[in-house]
């Protein structure tokens, strides 16, 4: 599975990105798609998954404000942030997987990342 991110950019705090990710070589169905990011200095931070069924798991830092969905005729998961903070400020990287996690360790597939810099 070959994954491409894209949607990043420039917004003010306060403002809403919506970052995709298209997959190809193999459809998304089969896997749980998750968002990552990683801010300059710090660990890769899970964002927010979906399983195959459809459930949905949200990072503490997120919830409320971010929504995880995807478009399997497309073979694309987005990722909606609305209400964006400075510390929102990352690389946000799509992955995806067998197993159903929070751990980047359990991801096999990876983007190459999207920037994504809130303004304060």
């Amino acid at each position: 599975v070959q994954l491409q991110a894209s949607g990043g950019g420039l917004v003010q705090a306060g403002g809403s990105l919506r970052l995709s990710c298209a997959a190809s070589g193999r459809t998304f169905t089969i896997y749980t798609v998750g968002w990552f990011r990683q801010a300059p200095g710090k660990e890769r931070e899970f964002v927010a998954a979906m399983r195959r069924s459809g459930g949905l798991t949200y990072g503490d830092s997120v919830k409320g404000r971010f929504i995880i969905s995807r478009d399997n005729a497309k073979n694309t998961v987005y990722l909606q942030m609305n209400s964006l903070k400075p510390e929102d400020t990352a690389v946000y990287y799509c992955a995806a997987g067998s197993v159903y996690s929070g751990r980047s360790s359990t991801y096999d597939y990876w983007g190459q990342g999207t920037l994504v810099t809130v303004s304060s």
